[in-house]
């Protein structure tokens, strides 16, 4: 049980990514629709004495969703809990995590859409009555035992809301999408980041990392930790453009924010298929990739930016991606029409 309930603190990957979390809407950066809303819903659910409704938050990954979760419960006064959906792998494991609840705290389910039929099945009363039944025993001595449980607020996190099945889906009261963020919004991250750890950097390298950084706020952040090591290698106290694009060639990041597998999905598309649709398990199996991860990590940015089309017969290479890559002239000798 110790593996599957942890305390915020202990979800983070390291004190670069502790330290970075805002603690406040105020200080959240972005996804303005969405601040906006919760600071409502928030003050609402304080004026009234009542935990917060249950909220459900998709998107991509690396948008701020464990964030904002932290956030609520920080704003709400209360504490947090944090699961992954897949860990719950018994009903018992729910159990013994909802009883632990106080009155108002917050539940964080990562990965909602992976967690097992069972268990979701379990969660609905809790989600709807704050009750929990459990059945003991098999054939004959089966008896359902109902336990009370103090009002709560469960938060879902989802890069897949699509994959929720309706009943759960339909007993969150608030829904929150991420999008990608704008290059502008990523620029105050970076700037942000960049105080917290004493170190100035230059207006035209904040550009370069915020613009390779795919939209996503946790990629700038990493990228500018390596782009801060190599000033520290160089004892450096100020980044600027040239360490900054000496750091993300050698990382492997283009203008586009590519790396090594995005060119190596397209590469595939292009050369090795000759630009013909091509199923996501074939793509996965050529380069040496699982399958859920391109489709969950790489794909929703390839989409984005215009270098990937899927289709019904498969995934196709965009006209766009040819010329990134070099491959005009490929292009040229299909009959590709997406």
């Amino acid at each position: 049980m110790a593996d599957i309930l942890r305390e915020t603190i202990e979800n983070t990957t390291d004190d670069f990514d502790i330290s970075l979390r805002p603690k406040s809407l105020k200080e959240y950066i972005g996804q303005d629709a969405i601040v906006k809303e919760f600071s409502v819903y928030i003050k609402a659910a304080l004026l009234r004495e009542e935990p917060l409704d249950h909220v459900l938050l998709y998107g991509p990954p690396g948008l701020g969703k464990t964030t904002l979760a932290n956030i609520i419960a920080n704003e709400m006064h209360t504490d947090i809990r944090i699961i992954n959906g897949p860990s719950l792998d018994r009903t018992g494991d729910l159990a013994s995590i909802l009883s632990t609840l106080n009155p108002g705290d917050v539940l964080f389910v990562d990965e909602i859409h992976r967690m097992p039929s069972i268990v979701e099945e379990v969660l609905y009363e809790a989600m709807e009555d704050f009750t929990l039944s459990i059945v003991v025993g098999k054939d004959a001595d089966a008896r359902t035992i109902n336990i009370k449980l103090p009002p709560f607020t469960l938060i879902g996190a989802t890069t897949k809301a699509g994959s929720l099945s309706s009943p759960l889906r339909d007993r969150f009261g608030i829904i929150g999408h991420f999008d990608y963020y704008s290059e502008e919004c990523l620029m105050e991250i970076i700037d942000r980041t960049a105080r917290v750890f004493n170190i100035d950097i230059m207006p035209e390298a904040n550009y370069m990392i915020a613009k390779r950084s795919r939209g996503t706020p946790r990629i700038a952040n990493r990228l500018f930790k390596r782009v801060r090591d190599y000033a520290t290698i160089d004892s450096l106290k100020m980044i600027d453009k040239d360490l900054a694009a000496a750091a993300l060639d050698g990382l492997g990041i283009d203008e586009l924010g590519l790396d090594e597998i995005d060119r190596k999905y397209l590469e595939t598309l292009i050369v090795r298929y000759k630009g013909k649709p091509t199923g996501l398990n074939n793509i996965a199996i050529a380069i040496g990739e699982d399958p859920v991860n391109l489709e969950d990590v790489y794909e929703p940015y390839l989409v984005k930016i215009g270098l990937l089309n899927r289709t019904s017969r498969g995934r196709v290479a965009s006209k766009a991606a040819y010329k990134h890559l070099n491959h005009l002239d490929l292009y040229k000798n299909t009959d590709n029409l997406y």
